[in-house]
């Protein structure tokens, strides 16, 4: 609540109480016209109601209400969403925006984090990883810029402020760049399954994972959550995802959950995976994970040292295999197929209303598949 500090007083030539008061920036008189002080008392009322009505205290620091925010949102939210908003608010947008007043924060305040954001990286102090000169890309200044709108309506919602901000993205503001692996690295990938351990070549256990994830566009966390007993006949249903904190979550948005058709690449992989598992002795029951992956962590540095050991250069991220997995495809299926293998799209099949439709577009998907990956590797 903002509390006023003056009080109203008689206007003799109009002959009626009168008070001003301003808030965000806008200033409002209120009158009573009811003698004595029963009329003060009653403009008085008028001006606290109006203020009241968005305001609950202006005096906290926006550093304080973030952390509340952030607190909020633990009782709600998966912990990688959490961490992201803390990390943010600590790194790009308190520096700016901390030590001002609720009541004071303006959208010029919630621009200017992104714009020296922009240009400046993080402003955090001490920080342990060194600072690229590069300024940030799109992407990440359109996180920043998400933290701050949903930052503001906990805000809204919780009437301390009624600041509704139109927040913008610097136009010169650059596009990620992902790096995919070329036609000599895919056939490396194809025919070489071993690294290099302590000078000495061995067998890569994670070989198949990758050339499934390749040949599938998985998310990192969707081939680690994925079970034996998800895959039935030829049809790969994702149904769960593994995050960095080792959490089962439904996938990265609503349309993460879906099924398609393996391609000859996938089906190959798959089928060498579970041979693999049954080599070592690995009971297959409905929920045994795949690919036996402990966590993110791990996979990602098994992939490095599989390209280390193999040459594969320029050295790609797991997630750039996804953007592989597209680059490949995108030259013989259309925009609305490679959007529902990869889960960008709704999930017509997941509901069941269109089964029999995309019985037929699966198997067509899978030849598909299968074809542009002779094409890459000609």
């Amino acid at each position: 609540m903002k509390k006023r500090t003056n009080t109203a007083f008689w206007v003799e030539k109009e002959k009626r109480w009168c008070i001003a008061v301003q808030k965000n920036g806008t200033r409002k008189r209120f009158y009573s016209s009811t003698p004595g002080r029963t009329g003060q008392r009653e403009a008085n009322a008028k001006a606290d109601a109006w203020l009241d009505d968005s305001i609950r205290d202006g005096k906290k620091k926006v550093s304080v209400l973030y952390s509340e925010w952030v607190e909020e949102l633990k009782l709600t939210c998966g912990t990688s969403y959490v961490t992201q908003c803390q990390r943010y608010g600590d790194c790009y947008i308190l520096p700016t925006c901390g030590n001002i007043r609720i009541d004071e924060l303006t959208e010029g305040d919630l621009q200017k984090a992104i714009d020296v954001s922009f240009r400046k990286r993080s402003q955090k102090k001490n920080q342990r990883k060194p600072i690229s000169n590069q300024p940030l890309s799109r992407k990440t200044l359109m996180t920043i810029r998400a933290a701050e709108t949903a930052f503001v309506k906990w805000c809204r919602r919780n009437k301390y402020t009624t600041l509704y901000p139109d927040l913008s993205i610097p136009k010169n503001a650059r596009m990620g760049k992902r790096t995919i692996l070329q036609p000599t690295a895919l056939k490396v990938l194809f025919s070489v399954d071993t690294r290099t351990y302590y000078g000495k070549l061995v067998f890569d256990e994670y070989i198949y994972a990758y050339r499934f994830a390749v040949a599938t566009g998985l998310r990192p966390g969707e081939l680690i959550g994925l079970w034996y007993g998800d895959i039935k006949g030829n049809t790969v249903n994702l149904r769960r995802s593994i995050n960095v904190h080792r959490e089962q979550t439904t996938g990265k948005n609503e349309n993460a959950i879906r099924s398609f058709d393996m391609g000859k690449e996938a089906r190959e992989a798959y089928e060498a995976q579970v041979q693999l598992l049954k080599a070592q002795g690995i009971l297959l029951n409905y929920n045994t994970p795949l690919f036996q992956i402990p966590s993110e962590h791990a996979l990602y540095r098994r992939w490095e040292s599989y390209q280390e050991a193999n040459g594969l250069e320029p050295k790609v991220s797991l997630y750039e295999l996804r953007h592989t997995f597209v680059s490949v495809e995108s030259s013989v299926l259309t925009d609305s197929q490679l959007k529902m293998l990869v889960g960008h799209s709704k999930n017509m099949d997941t509901a069941g209303v269109y089964r029999h439709e995309l019985d037929g577009q699966r198997e067509d998907l899978a030849a598909a598949t299968t074809a542009a990956f002779k094409k890459a590797q000609a």
